[in-house]
């Protein structure tokens, strides 16, 4: 859809504005001018709000298997964490407790080392959720070692 598109008006026995923001109406509305209209072509429709012809498609197929809910926006991107697989993430724990000082750079690199397929930024992320980044905890695991 159009970003800086402005809201359509559609006037009748009551008026009407359809918000380009708005996913479904916005392509339903798109839907609506094609079906009604006899002499306009797909591609001008849909480049008026702010599809190619082939999206058009796209579009009219998810609304005749799933009606309106099929033109809900759905999240882009990965559904699954493919690089930081709970074994990696529990290797990259691992290598954290063995040696508190190292970086992650260096865990990263030991990773590679053993196979694993890991960036330096993937390591951050694992120690964050897992609170292992703080001073506190370095100091921690270095007194219980010297208490031993």
């Amino acid at each position: 859809m159009k970003k800086n598109a402005l809201p359509r008006f559609c006037q009748g026995s009551i008026s009407l504005t359809i918000d380009p923001n708005d996913a479904i109406a916005w392509k339903l509305s798109m839907l609506y001018e094609a079906a009604s209209s006899n002499d306009k072509k797909i591609e001008e429709i849909a480049k008026k709000y702010g599809y190619s012809r082939e999206h058009f498609y796209v579009i009219k197929s998810a609304y005749e298997n799933y009606g309106s809910q099929g033109l809900a926006d759905h999240p882009q991107g990965p559904k699954t964490n493919y690089r930081r697989t709970k074994e990696v993430q529990k290797q990259i724990i691992r290598h954290r407790f063995l040696d508190p000082e190292a970086s992650c750079g260096v865990i990263a690199q030991k990773m590679q080392q053993s196979g694993q397929n890991i960036s330096q930024r993937s390591v951050e992320r694992t120690i964050n959720e897992y609170g292992l980044q703080k001073k506190g905890y370095i100091k921690q695991i270095r007194q219980n070692q010297k208490s031993k």
